[in-house]
Parts: structure tokens; sequence; C-alpha cells
């Protein structure tokens, strides 16, 4: 490149022969004194070296020679200012390149090298080139970098040390030397060339944008060196990184063309750094839906807090994703749970909140919360401090009106929890690996449609997936890995819980998870969990079982079809409700559980394989389909795949409505329960009534509160085998517990009978 040929720019200053009026012994600005008719001055017509030159009697003790004209400063150019001179008599100087810079407005650009490196005269009729090279950027070789402040200068030399001598000076040249800086790429364009330093201290980001504007679909070159920029930048070229970049948090630094985690990689050097300010560019940059981690490995020292990378934001709704690669926790105390205690009050009259918290500063949103009549997975979802107030994202069952509660704050390797509200974001095909240091994702406050997809959770410390309130509305998790780092450990050790949801809608589809305490624990309604496996089992002989899946809100309206639940069960609570004794509403509601298939091996011989869990009085089951499912138990029998863990409170079985349990297969199971259960009695001796014990036929220690049917298996006979002809009738709710019916017959008969019973109204 060359302005004066490419542009037609002139830079060469007239020859001392065309007249010294445009040379001025001052700065060359208008009205500057000129060495047109100076006492100490004088054009030499031919001079043997030279030709024509210019002679000047040394009187100051610097005597300046400037071109009075304005020589352009232009970014990217660079200038070489030339001149050869030689000593004729008396005391022998010093000279040097000099220049004055001009800004906008004619005003004197102040703070800059305005003058090259001195060469000293030693012999007199010895001819000696001095020469600089001014341009805008820092570059190799530059001897004056002016930046992009200055427009123009006015250049020529200087004459410095003992007054007294003669010294005569060639026609002064400006030439462009710009090609002396161009890379074998020609497609770039360089910071420096713009002013940048990249020395980490001064502010490069002018430079940066008058790159990027001047680059025009060429690459934007940062040249090795630490780049600071104090504000937000967004080049709209593709960049390329010899150096790296610092910047504060909040400013924001966007590549349009470049825009995946290894280039911020590229950019930053640090991978956590990148990740943050890639992550603060996706939900700042309208035209990239995605950041693409490029496959890196990207290792995590501590957690990530994902709203404090965008200090510019506490709410997003627009659908970002992160996709591609993998985060690695390395070991640290960064990751050490911290556990604080607290004495608070709760009343059931306002069952989301803890009141007159002691220390309640100390107690960070997100921390679980421990105490009497607290369920699982109940979490700090916000803090009022000033009046001792923490507001929990699930009711307590019966915590008293005071006591001191246990709080954990668990720590995550990305915490949305900053996020006051977060929709449509979703993580594509990213392995979260906690190494067992530490949880993997906290979800935001609020919002929806929280996605993921292909991902694996591998060895969370604690948790998988944690809710802290209602930014798990509608999640969907489909085709992801929960991999447990309590593998080794037995089933009764095991601490650490795949995910966890509070809100409603949750769609957990085709996902594998092994050896958790739980792989679940959903609190709201209208969930749709298919096609997944959850492995829990251990290698104790008659071992216990947790509940792979757990709900925990009486009325679910949930579907759970279609999975392998392996050495698992599913748990049904409703440890979630303030006023779990039932006085309205549906109950135990809106559950289906189909086309399972459910295993278990080497366990106790109580494990079942559903169990409803009620933590009040009066529940009972309304609107419960259980059908097509596959019940086995391998390596020793279970007694039946249905329970009613009562330990807290029993369902009501006199108000069941709406069951169906029907079209299952048992396989190493004693009793095979049915709604309606069907079930031959044999009467081998002639009596008028006839008791029927259904308790190992009716699921859920149901009543049998109706019968459907009664046919007779072949002749009904009397005691001396002569023919009955006449129905029975029948009397329900019979001994034991009322799982018992009596069939009541006009005379003293024996034989067989089929029954279809109930447990429902």
């Amino acid at each position: 490149m060359n302005k004066a040929i490419t542009d037609g720019i002139l830079l060469m200053p007239p020859a001392f022969a065309n007249g010294l009026d445009v040379w001025s012994s001052g700065d060359g600005t208008p009205g500057s004194d000129t060495y047109n008719g100076a006492a100490n001055a004088t054009f030499v017509p031919a001079d043997q070296d030279f030709g024509g030159c210019l002679e000047v009697f040394k009187t100051e003790a610097t005597q300046r020679l400037r071109f009075m004209g304005e020589t352009p400063i232009l970014p990217g150019c660079y200038l070489r200012v030339s001149a050869r001179v030689k000593a004729v008599s008396g005391n022998l100087p010093s000279l040097r390149v000099a220049g004055w810079a001009g800004g906008a407005g004619g005003a004197h650009v102040t703070g800059l090298t305005d003058t090259g490196p001195a060469t000293a005269l030693s012999t007199y009729g010895e001819v000696i080139e001095i020469s600089a090279i001014v341009g805008t950027g820092l570059r190799g070789g530059v001897d004056m970098p002016w930046g992009m402040t200055p427009l123009y200068g006015h250049f020529g030399l200087d004459l410095t040390g003992p007054t007294g001598g003669v010294v005569r000076i060639d026609d002064i040249r400006i030439e462009d030397v710009t090609s002396v800086y161009l890379r074998d790429m020609l497609g770039q364009v360089d910071v420096r060339d713009y002013g940048a330093r990249g020395d980490g201290v001064t502010d490069d980001t002018a430079a940066f944008i008058a790159a990027d504007d001047a680059a025009d679909g060429r690459h934007v070159f940062i040249p090795a060196g630490s780049f600071f920029l104090a504000d937000s930048v967004t080049l709209e070229n593709p960049a390329v990184f010899e150096g790296t970049l610092t910047m504060p948090t909040d400013k924001i630094f966007v590549m349009r063309k470049s825009f995946d985690l290894p280039s911020y990689i590229a950019a930053f050097g640090d991978e956590e750094t990148a990740f943050r300010k890639a992550f603060q560019a996706l939900l700042n940059n309208a035209d990239h839906d995605s950041l693409d981690l490029g496959g890196r490995k990207v290792t995590l020292t501590g957690p990530i807090d994902m709203q404090a990378a965008v200090p510019n934001k506490t709410s997003f709704a627009t659908r970002r994703v992160i996709r591609n690669g993998q985060l690695d926790a390395s070991g640290g105390a960064a990751w050490d749970t911290a556990t604080m205690t607290s004495l608070a009050s709760y009343t059931a009259t306002d069952p989301k909140k803890l009141t007159d918290v002691a220390n309640i500063a100390n107690i960070p949103v997100g921390a679980l919360v421990e105490g009497a009549g607290v369920g699982r997975e109940i979490y700090v979802r916000a803090r009022n401090i000033g009046a001792g107030e923490l507001t929990l994202s699930a009711p307590l069952y019966g915590a008293p009106a005071s006591q001191t509660y246990t709080f954990r704050d668990f720590r995550y390797m990305l915490d949305f929890s900053g996020f006051s509200s977060l929709s449509k974001f979703e993580l594509c095909d990213v392995e979260l690996q906690c190494n067992g240091n530490c949880s993997a994702l906290r979800l935001p406050t609020s919002g929806s449609i929280f996605s993921l997809r292909g991902c694996v959770i591998s060895r969370p410390m604690d948790r998988g997936i944690t809710s802290i309130g209602t930014g798990c509305q509608g999640m969907l998790v489909d085709n992801c890995q929960f991999l447990s780092d309590e593998d080794s450990l037995d089933v009764e050790d095991r601490v650490s819980i795949g995910l966890n949801a509070s809100s409603n809608d949750v769609k957990l589809r085709n996902c594998r998870s092994t050896r958790f305490m739980h792989f679940a624990v959903l609190g709201g309604a209208n969930n749709m969990i298919s096609g997944n496996h959850c492995f829990q089992g251990d290698s104790v002989a008659g071992g216990i079982r947790h509940a792979g899946i757990v709900l925990t809100s009486s009325y679910v309206s949930t579907t759970i079809t279609a999975n392998y639940i392996d050495n698992c069960h599913v748990e049904w609570t409703n440890e979630h409700d303030a006023t779990p004794d039932f006085t309205s509403g549906m109950s135990f509601a809106g559950l289906t559980v189909s086309d399972n298939i459910f295993l278990s091996g080497d366990v106790a011989p109580w494990t079942s394989h559903i169990v409803i869990k009620p933590y009040g009085t009066g529940q009972y089951l309304n609107g419960v389909m259980i059908m097509g499912n596959k019940f086995r138990s391998i390596n020793g029998s279970i007694n039946r795949a249905d329970r009613v863990d009562d330990s807290i409170a029993p369902l009501d079985a006199t108000r069941h409505k709406h069951v169906a349990f029907h079209s299952n297969s048992y396989h190493q199971v004693s009793n095979q329960v049915a709604n309606p259960a069907r079930m031959i009695h044999s009467e081998p001796s002639a009596s008028q009534t006839w008791t029927v014990d259904l308790s190992a036929d009716l699921p859920f220690a149901g009543r049998a509160r109706g019968v459907d049917s009664v046919t007779a298996q072949g002749q009904i006979r009397t005691a001396s085998d002569a023919g009955h002809y006449a129905a029975p009738h029948v009397i329900l709710e019979q001994a034991p517990a009322g799982a018992g019916v009596d069939l009541q017959w006009g005379s003293a008969v024996k034989g067989v009978v089929a029954i279809l019973a109930r447990m429902d109204g």
C-alpha cells in the first residue's frame, strides 16, 4: 500500500530550491517564523554531495526546521521522514527527525513522542542520513507512534547540542513505508495501525473500533500483547488473536463473525474468563442464538455465577443455547458446601415463609432447607433481610412454630439462581463433569422451558439439577445421562439426587440415571415421564431400595409411561402440603403409571415398586391408573408390587374412587393385585356364609367396597350334593381390615366361585 500512489495524497515536501518561505524555524504552524531571508540560513545551489541544499548556522540550543505544509496522518499508514546531512564547520551538533502533531481544529495534540532518535555528527564533510518513522500504531521500528487523534503533522529536523556549527541539509523526504508492515496475509487489519498499544494499561477501545470499521470484511488482527478495553466492543469482522484482552466484568465483547468459545479463549487466554465473556455476549447479541463450545473442555476452578457474568441483565426470555462441549470441575475449596443453622418461625397460614430468621444475611438464596416438618428438596427462593423473612420453594408439612433450621448451600458448576427470570434457555450436547467436587446446575428463580438435550451430568457431589423456585416450569430434559458419584456406596448411604422440580409441566424423557438416592423429585403437576432408565441398586443381599421417581404433590396429573424402573420404585407423597390432612380437593389424584418395566433383585421381601406415603389423615386415591406394567423380582421374591407407607398416616380406604389397576404382569411377586380383582374362592364344606379374604388381591391396602360379579365355577351343591341354583348376596368390607366379603347363601352350600371385587367406589 502506498497512499501517494493509490490515493494521490501529497506527502513529499517541496525542494529547498523552490523557496524557504514554507520552512519554519518554529513548530511549522501558520504564522510561525520562516527561514526565508533569515540571517542564519541560506540556499546553496551547487553542493558537491547534494546539489541544491539548505545551509544552517546553529544559533539556538534546539534549532528547528519544519515544513509548514500539513502532512496527513492516516490510520494504518506509516511515513518515513528522512534527510541527508553533513557538518561543514564549527561545533558538531546532533540531528533528529521531529514533528508537531495537529488535531481537530488545528489544536496541538500533546503527550506524544514527537522526535526520532538523535544522531551526532562527528566528522566534517561526512554525509549522514537522519530518519524516523511516524504512524498511528505502535509497530516495531516506529519511532513516533501517534495513535488516532492527530490528523496531520508538520515534519522536519531538530539540531541539538552546541551552537556555532554550520550544517548543510539535503531536501527532506517524506515517504509512505506502510508496505514494510504488511503481513503475508494481506486480508488483515492490525489494531496497532489504529493506535492500539497492547500494554495492558492503555485503553485500546477506540483502536479496536477503528480497525474493525476499516476492515470491511478482512480479518482484524490482534498481535502479541495484552490489550485493555475499557468499554464494550463489537467486532463486525472476523478476528485473529495472537495477543489477549482484558476488560471490566460489565463490558461486553461481541465477535459477530467469530462467535464461538474457541475464539473467545483465543481472545481472553483464560478458559473460565472466556466462557463468562462468551455467555455475556450470547445474552447481548441478537445475531446468534447459540454459543458453540467447539467441542472444547473447559476446566472450572469454582462455580460460575451466570447472572454475575451478565451484570446488565437480571432476566431474559429469548431462546439461547449453549452447545457442544465439556465443563470439568477441578478440585479446590471453592466447591465446598456452606452450611448454616438459624432459628426461625413458621406458620401454615403463610406456608412458604420463614419469619424472624436469625442471622438471615448469612443464608443465601438457593440453599437447601432441612428441619422437622421439611419435605425433600425445599430451597430458599428469596430473602428479605430487612423483614427477616425467607421465601421457600414449597410449603412445609408439619413444622413447629419455632425451631433451628439447617441451610446447605451446594456449589454448582453453572449457577443461574441470580436471574430473577430466565426462559427458553437450553443446554445441548454438553457434558458437566462434576468429578465428585460439586453439583451441576442450579436453575433461575423463575422462568419457563429450561431445556437439556443430549447432556451428561457426571458424578455430581450433591445434586444434578436443582430448581429453587419456578424456573423449572415446563422444563424439558431429553436424552440425557445422570451418572452418580455414589456408585460404590450401598443404597442406604447415598445422599445425591439427579434432579428436582417444584413447578409444573416437566417433561423427562429418554434419560438414563444410575445409583443416586433419587433420580427425580417432582413437586409440580402435569409431568410427562417416559422412556427413562433409572437404576438405584447395590450388591447387598436383601437390601433396601430408595425411590427412583418421587412425586410430592397429591394432585399430580402425571403420566409415568414406558420407563425401565430398575431396583427402585415410584414414591407418591404429599409432603409439600402445608395442611396435609384432607379437607377438600381431589386428594391423591391424576396419576397414570403404564407400560413400565419394574425390576428388583436381591431385595428385602417388603420392597415394592409403587409406594404411596400420605402425610395427613383422610387422603384417598381419586383417578389413578396403573396398567400394562411388568413387575419382576429376581434372586428372591417380593410380597407385592404396591404398598402404602403408613408411617405418618394411612390412606382412607373407604373413599377411593376411579382406580384402575389391571393388565399388569407379575414374576416372583407373591400377591398379584388388581382392581377390579378377580379371585377364585373354593368352599369345600357346605356353609351358608362364605368368608372371602381379598387383602392379597386388592392394591394399596384397599377395602372390598364393591363386588361386580360372583360366578359359579361348576355346580354349587348342598351338603347332600344336591344342586343349588339360588345366587348369594354379598356383605362388603368384612375382615380382615375391610378387605374381605361374606357371601350369604340361602342355605349351606359348597363349591367354587369367581369373584370380581373392587376397592374403589
